[in-house]
């Protein structure tokens, strides 16, 4: 009989963020596919697992996925573990899983830390679509194929960013996104965990590292909006209200900074915090 591909979401950085029942599986299976075993080597030593590892990553695909599948059909249970997150988003997880699903492998997903999803809720962006785009590509050419998909996608979507090129990405925010509003997350989870909104010259401006993971989360266009007004005014007081909690100042501050951000008076943002305050309490 079979064995068991479990698809196991690792933490994203806080080593707490993993479920009781991830390590239970972790302990419990005959091996570990992970991106990087030295990464993982880490997470199961924090919490004493002694499971053997193998690794699976986008260079050696060709190789493993067989080994996988046929370490799997003998009966073996297998643990699927990406570098951090859950896996099959931006890594070849997605690969084996759709393989096995083909051959009648059972598949058991865990659910857990995903970075696109923890960033995108933090943003206060509408979210209903959401796409996840994965890592911006570094090549011109696929670069800018990749701002075309982009820019035809209806709704919020997250994506992600490498250190040495996340100012210059933001830099280009206005011709890449147009005039979409900009969340960015560095480091989640994390000791110097940063949250920043704006337009990307803005959020460069008040950056106080380029070290780290970066998610950005690009908000929905005003041609998504079914009623401009309505959804605008609840993404700005979304955003307000993230502001209060990841950004220092006082409120005054902020109110002056957000309506900086969005072209129009203090008066205005004031009158709309408090038009969607007694919205909030009528429901």
């Amino acid at each position: 009989m079979p064995g068991t591909l479990f698809i196991v979401a690792t933490p994203i950085g806080n080593l707490e963020d993993i479920t009781l029942r991830a390590l239970r599986v972790l302990r419990e299976v005959d091996l570990i596919a992970a991106e990087d075993t030295r990464r993982t080597a880490k997470l199961l030593a924090h919490y004493s697992i002694a499971s053997p590892t193998l690794s699976f990553h986008e260079h050696n695909t060709r190789t493993r996925i067989p080994e996988l599948l046929a370490r799997l059909d003998g009966g073996a249970d297998v643990a699927i573990v990406t570098d951090a997150g859950t896996p099959g988003i931006s890594d070849p997880g997605s690969e084996l899983i759709r393989m096995c699903a083909e051959r009648g492998i059972a598949i058991d997903p865990l659910p857990g830390a995903c970075a696109p999803v923890t960033a995108a809720v933090a943003s206060g962006f509408r979210l209903d679509p959401l796409t996840i785009l994965g890592f911006i590509p570094a090549r011109a050419k696929d670069r800018s194929t990749w701002v075309l998909r982009a820019r035809d996608v209806h709704g919020t979507f997250t994506c992600f960013e490498t250190p040495h090129r996340i100012r210059k990405t933001l830099a280009d925010a206005g011709t890449m996104f147009g005039n979409r509003p900009i969340f960015v997350a560095r480091e989640m989870t994390k000791i110097h965990q940063e949250f920043m909104h704006g337009s990307g010259p803005d959020i460069i401006g008040r950056m106080t590292s380029v070290k780290g993971e970066f998610t950005l989360v690009v908000g929905p266009g005003d041609d998504d909006r079914e009623d401009p007004t309505e959804l605008n005014e609840t993404s700005i007081y979304a955003e307000f209200g993230c502001m209060t909690v990841s950004e220092p100042g006082s409120r005054r501050q902020l109110v002056s900074a957000l309506a900086k951000r969005h072209g129009v008076s203090t008066k205005e943002i004031y009158d709309l915090i408090e038009r969607q305050k007694v919205m909030s309490y009528d429901k």
